[in-house]
C-alpha cells in the first residue's frame, strides 16, 4: 500500500512539473508589459499579427513578424536568442502560441502580453489615436428593433469565429422574420470594441425588447444560440 501511494504521489508530481513546463514563457498584463519595455533596454518587441492589423495601430518600436506568415520561422531565426523577446497579438491567442515556439527554439527570455493589443490600448488610452470604425451611438442603434438582435464580434483570423460564420448566416436566412444578426469586425472597429471593455473573441450578445438576454465571450455552438433565441 505504501509503495502504491508512493507511485501515485510521484506520478502527480511529474504531471504537475509537466504542466508547469508546458508554458515556460512569462505572461504578464499590460501594466507589467509596459514596465518591462521601459526597463529592458535591449528587448526585442515583436507584433505577431498580420500586416494589415499592424498597420492599423501597434506598440511603438514593435517589429511585425506575422505568426501566420510562411516566413515566420525564417524571420524569427534572425533574432538574438540571448536577448529578451516581448511578444503580443490582438487578444493573446496567437502570441501565446508564438511564445511557446520561441522557447522551444531556444530563446532565453520570452514575455507575452496577456490580453494582447486590446489590453494594451485599454491601459494606455493616449496611444489609441482617433476613434475609428463604428461609433458607440451607431452601435446602440443596432439594439433598437422589434426583432431579436444578435451581435457577433469577430475577426478574420479568429478560428472559433470562422466556425460560427456558416451557421450564423443560416440562422439569419431561416429566421429573418424574427431575428437580425449583426456581425461586427473587431479589427475594423477596435475603438468600439475597446470602449465596450471586451478583450477576447468571439463575443456573442442576444437582445430581446431592448434587454440583453444572453452574453458569451467565447465560442457559441449553433444549438446553444438557437436555445438563446
Amino acid at each position: 500500500m505504501k509503495n502504491l501511494k508512493s507511485i501515485i504521489a510521484t506520478a502527480i508530481l511529474t504531471l504537475s512539473i509537466s504542466c508547469i513546463n508546458s508554458q515556460n514563457f512569462k505572461s504578464v498584463d499590460a501594466t507589467e508589459f509596459k514596465a518591462k519595455l521601459e526597463k529592458i533596454s535591449n528587448a526585442q518587441l515583436i507584433d505577431v499579427r498580420t500586416e494589415d492589423e499592424f498597420n492599423s495601430g501597434h506598440i511603438a518600436n514593435a517589429e511585425n513578424i506575422s505568426w501566420s506568415s510562411e516566413t515566420w520561422r525564417q524571420l524569427i531565426g534572425e533574432l538574438d536568442k540571448t536577448k529578451p523577446v516581448l511578444v503580443y497579438c490582438l487578444s493573446g491567442g496567437r502570441s501565446k502560441k508564438a511564445a511557446t515556439e520561441l522557447k522551444e527554439l531556444g530563446f532565453k527570455e520570452v514575455i507575452e502580453l496577456d490580453g494582447g493589443y486590446m489590453a494594451w490600448e485599454k491601459e494606455n488610452p493616449k496611444t489609441n489615436g482617433d476613434w475609428s470604425g463604428m461609433t458607440q451611438d451607431d452601435y446602440n442603434k443596432l439594439m433598437i428593433s422589434d426583432k431579436t438582435v444578435v451581435i457577433d464580434f469577430y475577426a478574420e483570423w479568429c478560428g472559433p469565429c470562422k466556425k460560427m460564420g456558416p451557421y450564423l448566416d443560416k440562422i439569419s436566412k431561416e429566421m429573418s422574420d424574427k431575428v437580425i444578426i449583426h456581425r461586427i469586425d473587431a479589427d475594423k472597429n477596435k475603438s468600439l470594441f475597446n470602449a465596450l471593455g471586451y478583450q477576447g473573441l468571439p463575443v456573442v450578445i442576444v437582445i430581446k425588447n431592448g434587454e440583453q438576454t444572453f452574453f458569451k465571450n467565447e465560442f457559441v455552438s449553433e444549438e446553444e444560440l438557437r436555445k438563446a433565441l
